[in-house]
């Protein structure tokens, strides 16, 4: 409408300016509707009065920038959302971020025909320019694309007003997700949600919805699932993989080696959920090997059931291994298999890849040989049960086998112990933990590994089982999959030797590592405090243990050539280093295609990751149910360990749950407190008081937040108990203000300069895996 002439024009009405806002395009200001209506000078004054009457009778609504517009209109430029095409073919779209509870108006999307970027399609959301027609719909001109945030995130949902609010379960993320109610999908506060993130930029809480509602927090089972969707950890086998192994079956001898007359049997955690291997040991009847031993392993053959290019390798290269959860196991390989047909159960005819491995009373290897072979398995028996029956308390399971399976096994395993002692392997004393699930799904209790000599035996088995794999694949010249530990770097040896010289320990620097160097400092702690400090220390040095085609041997067991054979139903690359001795020793079907060598390289990359996603997931997992379990005992007091030291304050294990918590630097006490990266070790600088990488405290927990699987304390009494420093340095007694607990300090106590710094970011310890 233009109205705008030389002539003189009457002062308009309210209803002719309530005419010109509703049939304009968009809204408008005081001055397009002066100009509109040729209103100049004193005659301003008026139209302001006028404008504001027509705002408080109704109808009318005014911006941000006080342009006018029908109430519900939507402004010049606005972010809208694609919902697709309507029946006509034409693109249509939506408001995002309406400030009322009126029907979104329909908007069409006008095409630049000269334009040559992609087409937007449904759920995109895109910056444009509105203009509004008569009929109360919009047509959109788009001046770009948003781009859409990464996603899902894994959260928990709290409902807020009509909408919600999702808390992600990653603790890196530290904004909640808005939720509108019409992208909630049904949320009730409490659930675990997979959400995506809405592309647009904010200047507050991001914009989400939700893709997936699977279950309340405060269901056990939804506690694994956070860790399976965070990391995207397939859980469901398709249809094709189910049938390959509901369609498989037992097999006959064959061709294969007769073993069921050998009395084998497998030793296993109580709650173990495969067998995968089975152990055997006689003295070796040869004359001229007195006192040597002769061992036999037997793995499931898992490469008879698992051929390449069908739907089960496909899955098992997938998952590259099985993910072990409190209360669950998502398998590599379905149960059908994983638990019946490759599961190495008592009395029942099962396959095996097989290697008979002969020693010397000195334990070391004489030769070996490896076989396609049929077993049955007399007794599948705990440690606990084996260790018991070694130790002369059978039960009624092991009475029958004491004298002629067991005892065998543990003579044997006394000759190859004394070869382990001579190449001395890392010998590091890292506690373990067992989490024990009540019938309602959480925790129980948790306990402390008790490592028997049975574990000790089985463990050496492998091992000797492993190194033949190797050998016989490095000797052919065939591909192997081998299992990599590179020796520290240099750079990560600096932080030990600064350690090792306050406490007196001897270390040259630039000299060539070796294990028995380790062991070697490792003997030299003098109390609990520095063996579990210099076993650390020792961890952290340490490389992450890889999967590789490339022979570059294992440092932690001092093995030249190592490779993984025993596991085959939870790990791809057994089942690789299967597939390969299979087919260069020509033992039958299912051995590795000449086209599969090739992608080692590659695949070794693959699997190495999936690895540790696993342990990552695992580790996370273990830490939300102790969370939940601990989450009644805030205010309580426990004993715990310093297991790492940053600029963020003091992180902690529970000597009795191994739960982590972080004790921020702004709780330590009225100091500022310096950090030495290399000592490990947080000083207060006014009053000296020290805290140490393995020092015990007494803390009380003071936060649980069940949600990101963290937790916070405090020094609870300020009693501190550091290991013993070097004699040499400065030493002094100080006394803790807070708690008036004396402590011991090293070197001179610098002026405070600064105030303690306020409020740090909260973090858990990010544990190194080998």
């Amino acid at each position: 409408m233009n109205i705008n002439s030389k002539t003189k024009t009457p002062f308009p009405t309210k209803q002719q300016v309530r005419t010109f806002i509703e049939e304009s395009d968009g809204p408008v200001g005081k001055r397009e509707i002066a100009k509109a209506f040729n209103i100049k000078g004193a005659n301003r004054i008026p139209l302001k009065k006028l404008l504001k009457e027509l705002v408080v009778e109704g109808g009318l609504e005014q911006g941000r920038k006080r342009e006018l517009s029908p109430t519900g209109t939507l402004p010049a430029v606005a972010v809208i959302e694609m919902i697709g095409l309507n029946e006509d073919g034409e693109a249509i779209a939506k408001p995002v971020n309406l400030d009322n509870d009126a029907t979104p108006p329909i908007i069409y999307l006008v095409q630049d025909g000269n334009s040559r970027s992609k087409a937007p399609g449904k759920g995109d959301r895109l910056l444009a320019r509105l203009s509004r027609s008569k009929d109360g719909t919009y047509d959109a001109r788009v001046i770009r694309a948003l781009q859409a945030a990464t996603g899902p995130v894994l959260g928990v949902y709290t409902k807020v007003g009509k909408g919600g609010r999702v808390q992600p379960t990653d603790r890196k993320l530290k904004k909640e997700i808005n939720i509108r109610e019409e992208n909630s999908e049904g949320a009730q506060s409490g659930e675990v949600v997979l959400c995506e993130i809405l592309p647009g930029k904010t200047l507050s809480l991001p914009e989400g919805r939700v893709k997936e509602r699977l279950g309340p927090m405060g269901d056990a089972a939804s506690l694994s699932l956070i860790a399976i969707h965070a990391h995207g950890i397939p859980s469901e086998f398709n249809a094709a993989t189910i049938k390959e192994a509901t369609d498989a079956k037992p097999i006959s001898l064959g061709t294969r080696t007769d073993l069921r007359d050998i009395p084998l049997i497998t030793i296993d955690p109580a709650d173990a959920r495969d067998r995968d291997d089975a152990v055997w040991a006689a003295e070796d009847e040869d004359p001229k090997n007195k006192g040597g031993w002769q061992i036999i392993v037997a793995i499931a053959d898992v490469a008879h059931y698992v051929r390449s290019d069908s739907a089960l390798e496909n899955s098992a290269k997938e998952r590259g291994n099985s993910v072990y959860f409190p209360d669950r196991v998502v398998p590599m390989l379905p149960h059908e298999l994983s638990s019946d047909l490759c599961s190495l159960h008592e009395n029942v005819d099962r396959p095996v890849m097989a290697v008979q491995i002969w020693f010397d009373a000195e334990g070391n290897k004489l030769r070996h040989k490896f076989m396609r072979a049929l077993i049955r398995s007399r007794a599948s028996l705990t440690y606990a049960q084996a260790q018991n029956a070694w130790d002369g308390h059978p039960d009624e399971a092991t009475e029958i086998l004491s004298k002629d399976v067991i005892r065998p096994l543990y003579q044997a395993h006394e000759a190859l112990k004394k070869a382990r002692q001579k190449r001395q392997p890392l010998d590091l004393e890292l506690p373990e933990r067992r989490i024990e699930i009540g019938e309602d799904g959480f925790i129980k209790a948790v306990h402390k590994k008790h490592r028997f000599q049975a574990h000790m035996l089985i463990e050496e088995f492998m091992i000797q089982a492993n190194v033949a794999a190797a050998e016989t694949l490095n000797k052919l010249r065939r591909p192997c999959m081998f299992r990599v530990h590179e020796p520290p770097s240099a750079e990560k040896m600096q932080g030990l030797h600064e350690v090792l010289r306050e406490m007196n320990i001897s270390f040259a620097k630039g000299q060539v590592m070796k294990t028995v160097t380790f062991n070697r400092i490792l003997g030299q702690s003098e109390n609990e405090n520095d063996k579990e400090l210099l076993s650390s220390l020792v961890l952290r040095t340490q490389s992450q243990a890889v999967y590789s085609p490339n022979n570059l041997h294992h440092f932690g067991l001092n093995l030249q050539n190592y490779a993984h054979f025993t596991s085959p139903i939870r790990r791809y690359a057994d089942l690789l280093v299967h597939r390969s001795l299979i087919a260069a020793l020509k033992l039958g079907e299912g051995g590795l295609e000449e086209a599969d060598a090739g992608d080692f390289e590659d695949i070794g990359v693959h699997i190495s990751g999936l690895e540790r996603r696993a342990m990552v997931a695992e580790r996370q997992t273990n830490d939300r149910f102790t969370a939940v379990f601990l989450a009644d005992k805030v205010g309580e007091t426990f004993a715990a360990k310093v297991s790492g030291v940053t600029r963020a304050g003091l992180f902690l294990t529970f000597d009795d749950t191994g739960a982590d918590a972080l004790i921020p630097i702004s709780t330590l006490g009225n100091d500022y407190f310096r950090f030495d990266a290399d000592k490990h070790t947080l000083v207060g600088e006014r009053t000296g008081q020290t805290y140490r990488l393995a020092d015990r405290l007494t803390v009380r927990l003071k936060e649980v937040n069940i949600v990101t699987a963290s937790m916070i304390a405090e020094v609870a009494d300020g009693a501190v108990q550091h290991r013993p420093q070097n004699s040499g340095n400065s030493r002094r007694s100080t006394t803790n203000r807070r708690s008036g607990a004396k402590t011991i300090s090293s070197g001179p106590i610098k002026k405070k300069k600064k105030t303690m710094p306020k409020g740090k970011k909260r973090a858990l310890r990010k544990v190194k895996s080998d």
